[in-house]
Order: structure tokens, then C-alpha cells, then sequence
């Protein structure tokens, strides 16, 4: 477990959160989703897409999102700033 949360310290990065926030959508392209993409405008989002997106974010990077952190946050970077703010503590 602790070798584990000092390998995710080192991997927090936008790219690599933007990578796994893609990982979560069947039909939305990769390509698609972009550091500036309101994630809730996308074709697919849908409130089973958010509780992956939860569920991604305590698997990968050991942060538990609350659901009004996920409403605040508008573009998929101002949901990395959260989870990272969290990893930060």
C-alpha cells in the first residue's frame, strides 16, 4: 500500500489524469477530451459516467471525491486541481 501511494505521488500529472478520465467514456474518442473540456457537455456524461469518474479517481489516485466536488468542478483540468489538492494534504 505505501509503495503503492508513493508510485501514484510521483505519476500525478494532467496528461496522465486526462488519460484515465478518457479511460472511463465507451464512445467518446480520446481525442476528444482535452484539459479545457467541459466534461459535462460531452455527448456521453451521464450520472453512471460520474460514478466511474469517482470511482477511477479513489482506485488510481486514492482520493475520495465528494459529489459537490464533482459539481463544482466545470473542465476536466479544475477536477485534476481537486484530486490533486487532495493527493497535496
Amino acid at each position: 500500500m505505501f509503495i503503492r501511494r508513493l508510485k501514484n505521488k510521483r505519476n500525478m500529472d494532467l496528461e496522465k489524469f486526462i488519460e484515465d478520465f478518457a479511460s472511463q467514456f465507451d464512445d467518446t474518442d480520446a481525442s476528444e477530451i482535452k484539459a479545457d473540456t467541459k466534461f459535462r457537455e460531452l455527448e456521453e456524461w451521464s450520472s453512471l459516467t460520474a460514478l466511474s469518474i469517482i470511482a477511477m479517481v479513489d482506485d488510481e489516485y486514492e482520493v475520495q471525491l465528494k459529489g459537490n466536488e464533482m459539481r463544482a468542478a466545470v473542465t476536466v483540468k479544475d477536477l485534476y486541481n481537486v484530486v490533486k489538492s487532495k493527493r497535496d494534504v
